[in-house]
């Protein structure tokens, strides 16, 4: 059976559609992801029978999106449909209830939490590939401020998480041909993190700066945690094979 994960930027989108939000519904966003993702492996769309699609998909596809809300368990679920993300119950928990509590703040949706509130979660997991916590709370409280009330954030979660998505795509397909790796990942996502600007309100030029440093360092925290997956399989495949 295949399995079923999606891109960060198709999460995002999934994210925005269980909200009502965007052109297109919840299963749209999931047919289109599984789509492309068997597409660049030649898997013709009639195998779409023998793709595994997680418990966690079904049950929101069948969830009236008028109040919507994940227990931690189904914020852990559906986070590890991401691809090379692995999070666990335990550690959430720790993080709602200490490690990024202020941010998070309780439960919006009765005992559940709301689906920004899982785009904020996703994000801490994606910093947290390199940065300590004290770090992610002062970096994030830049962007998010009243948890009740997102019109005053600086940008809100989903389309943060969405814009950071979308500039790692581009850097990690970045053609590098002809200058230094490292100086053209770094100046592509420079580049496309100031473009994405353009998106959203009008900003002062230091909340441009903020904004778009930040874009940045979540972008560089998602190469590097797609990397270290990387290592980490090459290191499982070698034990196994010669374990």
């Amino acid at each position: 059976m295949e399995l079923f994960q999606l891109s960060r930027k198709s999460m995002a989108d999934f994210l925005l559609s269980l909200k009502g939000e965007g052109e297109l519904s919840p299963k749209q966003i999931l047919q289109q992801a599984w789509a492309a993702a068997h597409a660049k492996k030649g898997i013709s769309t009639e195998s779409f029978l023998d793709t595994k699609m997680p418990a966690i998909f079904e049950k929101l596809l069948r969830a009236d999106l008028q109040r919507i809300g994940f227990s931690i368990n189904e914020i852990v679920a559906l986070g590890n449909q991401i691809e090379f993300t692995q999070l666990s119950s335990t550690a959430v928990q720790n993080w709602v209830k200490r490690d990024v509590k202020n941010l998070i703040g309780s439960p919006q949706i009765g005992k559940k939490y709301s689906v920004d509130q899982a785009a904020m979660l996703f994000i801490v997991e994606d910093l947290k590939a390199t940065l300590d916590f004290d770090s992610i709370r002062k970096m994030l409280a830049l962007l998010f401020n009243d948890l009740d009330d997102r019109s005053d954030d600086l940008i809100e979660p989903i389309p943060f998480y969405s814009a950071y998505a979308a500039i790692f795509e581009k850097a990690h397909h970045h053609n590098i041909l002809g200058e230094n790796m490292h100086d053209g990942i770094e100046r592509c996502i420079k580049q496309e993190a100031l473009q994405s600007l353009d998106s959203f309100q009008d900003f002062t030029d230091q909340q441009k700066d903020i904004v778009s440093n930040i874009l940045v360092t979540a972008s560089l925290t998602v190469l590097s945690a797609y990397y270290k997956s990387l290592t980490k399989k090459y290191v499982t495949a070698t034990l196994f094979l010669n374990g």
